[in-house]
């Protein structure tokens, strides 16, 4: 039975398909290369306006008002409500002017001896950076400074000197302390009444009479995944052929891995058989077309983010139809989360959860790194049947007369490289030589993003900080595990690529937490030189290692790995596979005052930040269900 009959009605909807996503297009940027007509392209989709909009807003220009109403939105409520809030004041103020004289003079007095102890303590921490544009903004320094002193003792510089050297005493002082609870747990009883069921199905397969559908997905490992499980979902609506995706050549990952390079293709079209028709490659009829130049290929600038099914019917089905294939290029986060018919949506889940496995070179390897974390340990941990299929069986096997106490660790999903530091435009601490490295590098691989910079209306990067919308740096990640309560002995695996500013910017978090290890320290170069130059399939490690990890922490809750991995340890880890996901805006808000703040308070504020998004929900309406699958579709519930 195909859906397509069944979801007619969708093409009613409104012909503007509204996102609830405002973030810069996926990096399009593209190296030449020799391919096929109907392989990878080998150059940028284009821009301009799309084909089936018909004068609404395309691409680049939604894209500006869209990112700029999010980043101003808030901007514009806020004056309301101080305007108000002046107001209310002034009129207090015409009542008991006596009473406030007298609050002025005293607080004055307070603000000058404040001043004073500031100017102290200034001296005593170490120089500040100089290069900041603002005085009220929280720059970093591009690298932060450990001096040991005498008898053990260090001293660090830099605008978080003075937090680390608290956080650096009271790890010292809590060595033999017991760690929170919550730390290593879940709430187990709420988490654990949800059970995975995506893999239940009631329809029957699809015969893909309609056409082809190609995919060529662009971004890294983790873009590329949630693409090909939206190009499954559309080709089920169209009653289409899914050829087996493509990866785009991208000038940052610089990997020119293909799907057979990271997941199994065969267990992938098996798998899905029930569901949709997939095949390895067009047809011999098909495969000699130009299909650029018979009007094919549809690009990211065609297709809206998180467009609605009707779109697709409306206006993809036509041209199925009469030119019997379509292309998608660069085809990113463009499949709506709502509304979805059930089945559909339980489709996307059965790709991402079941569907796709990574092939044996990867999950042997990955399960190497999983039992030198877990020191050799008898027991497998609860996902590793499910991340490194047999390869865990064979690990046990080997290490049977082993320990067998296993050993905990945290993985750390450290998202500060180059491209999420330029894509932030934010500050930290680099002065002018930084802000032109970051720009160069906008120019090159976020074209859209340098356009919007040049209309000057973009918010500073202060208000960005303010907002919560730049990545935590290393040296604050730091601060909020030692203010969560991790025992400096915490064994903690950093997941992520080439950290912006070098090993220096590892400094802080090495120096407190010295039981800190990366694929490469785990790893012989012997173990590593078949991943040489394969960054996404560096990327599947570090994959599986946060996701079968005790407990889990990313820096940015926006990052597609960190929602990845979190929604797999909640699909699979029946409520015992803690992660902790920082609110960055109330985090920023905190690291203001790191001048001033007392370690107890500021232990205190960030565990309450933290802890507040801990708890247990269902998936928001028009949210991921890769990031939040505790919902009907994807998982049941034991009522």
């Amino acid at each position: 039975m195909s859906l397509t009959s069944n979801t007619n009605n969708l093409a009613t909807e409104s012909k503007q398909d509204q996102p609830t996503s405002i973030r810069i297009p996926d990096r399009v940027d593209l190296r030449a290369s020799p391919r096929s007509r109907q392989g990878s392209p080998t150059q940028s989709p284009r821009f301009g306006p799309s084909r089936f909009l018909n004068g609404e807003k395309s691409g680049a220009s939604f894209l500006g008002a869209e990112l700029l109403g999010k980043l101003w939105g808030n901007r514009k409520k806020q004056s309301k409500k101080v305007k108000r809030r002046g107001a209310k004041l002034w009129y207090q103020k015409k009542r008991v002017k006596g009473v406030v004289a007298v609050v002025a003079l005293v607080g004055l007095f307070f603000l000058v001896d404040w001043f004073m102890l500031l100017r102290l303590q200034d001296h005593r921490v170490g120089p500040r950076d100089g290069s900041s544009r603002n005085s009220s903004s929280v720059s970093v320094q591009p690298q932060v400074k450990v001096k040991k002193l005498s008898k053990g003792k260090k001293h660090y510089s830099g605008i978080y000197g003075r937090l680390l050297a608290l956080a650096a005493h009271a790890l010292a002082e809590g060595q033999n302390k017991r760690e929170p609870k919550d730390l290593w747990q879940e709430p187990v009883v709420p988490a654990s009444a949800w059970r995975p069921c995506a893999d239940q199905r009631n329809w029957e397969p699809d015969e893909g009479k309609n056409g082809y559908i190609m995919v060529t997905a662009n971004g890294g490992i983790n873009q590329q995944r949630v693409a090909v499980c939206n190009a499954v979902v559309v080709a089920r609506l169209l009653n289409a052929t899914l050829v087996v995706p493509k990866f785009m050549y991208s000038s940052v990952w610089k990997d020119a891995s293909q799907f057979s390079d990271i997941y199994q293709e065969e267990h992938f079209i098996k798998d899905l058989a029930p569901d949709i028709r997939i095949v390895k490659e067009l047809p011999e009829e098909l495969k000699s077309l130009d299909l650029e130049a018979i009007g094919s290929v549809v690009t990211d600038i065609d297709v809206m983010k998180e467009s609605k099914p009707s779109f697709y019917l409306k206006n993809i089905l036509p041209i199925l139809l009469q030119k019997r294939v379509i292309h998608f290029v660069g085809f990113g986060n463009r499949l709506a989360f709502d509304p979805i018919p059930f089945p559909l949506q339980r489709l996307r889940c059965r790709c991402n959860f079941h569907a796709l496995k990574f092939v044996p070179k990867i999950q042997e390897t990955a399960a190497l790194l999983l039992e030198r974390l877990h020191k050799h340990s008898a027991q497998p941990g609860l996902l590793d049947h499910y991340l490194v299929g047999p390869h865990a069986v064979s690990a046990i096997i080997e290490r049977n007369d082993r320990a067998t106490k296993p050993s905990r660790y945290m993985a750390l999903h450290l998202r500060f490289e180059i491209d999420m530091v330029a894509h932030s435009l934010c500050e930290f601490g680099g002065g002018e030589e930084e802000r032109r490295e970051l720009e160069a590098f906008r120019q090159i691989h976020f074209p859209a993003l340098t356009e919007l910079e040049k209309t000057g209306k973009l918010p500073s990067p202060a208000m960005l900080r303010s907002e919560g919308l730049c990545p935590l740096t290393p040296e604050e990640a730091v601060l909020m595990l030692a203010a969560l309560g991790f025992n400096r002995k915490t064994q903690i695996y950093v997941a992520g690529a080439q950290i912006y500013g070098g090993k220096s910017r590892l400094a802080a978090l090495s120096s407190l937490y010295p039981n800190l290890v990366t694929k490469e320290d785990l790893l012989s170069p012997t173990e590593l030189e078949p991943f040489m130059n394969f960054s996404s399939q560096l990327a599947a490690l570090d994959f599986i290692v946060c996701t079968a990890a005790d407990a889990f922490a990313m820096t940015d809750s926006g990052s597609q790995l960190s929602s990845l991995v979190s929604g797999y340890r909640i699909y699979y880890g029946g409520g015992r596979m803690p992660t902790i996901r920082p609110n960055k805006r109330r985090l920023a808000d905190i690291f203001v005052k790191n001048n001033t703040i007392e370690w107890k308070v500021f232990e205190q504020r960030v565990r309450k930040a933290v802890r507040q998004t801990k708890h247990v929900q269902s998936r928001p309406k028009g949210r991921s269900v890769y990031r939040y699958p505790r919902c009907k579709e994807c998982m049941c519930r034991a009522d």
